[in-house]
């Protein structure tokens, strides 16, 4: 049961950071999900849209920031 806590409370701290950088993100201005190469395509009956460069951004982002955890817990 404590383990399942240490998790639990991990998962809050993450989602607090995530929380925090998206509005800090929002605030400076960076247009996460409309950045140059995203795609969007508008028709009449609908549209499409996919966030390429948006979401290649995050997962550089994510796996330099997990390299880094990895890191400093292997130490």
């Amino acid at each position: 049961m404590e383990t399942i806590a240490r998790y639990l409370m991990l998962a809050g701290i993450a989602l607090f950071l995530l929380g925090g950088g998206l509005y800090l993100a929002v605030k400076f201005g960076i247009p996460l999900g409309r950045l140059p190469g995203d795609i969007r395509v508008e028709g009449e009956n609908g549209s499409f849209y996919f966030p390429v460069v948006s979401s290649i951004l995050v997962s550089v982002l994510l796996t330099i920031l997990f390299n880094l955890i990895g890191w400093l817990f292997k130490k």
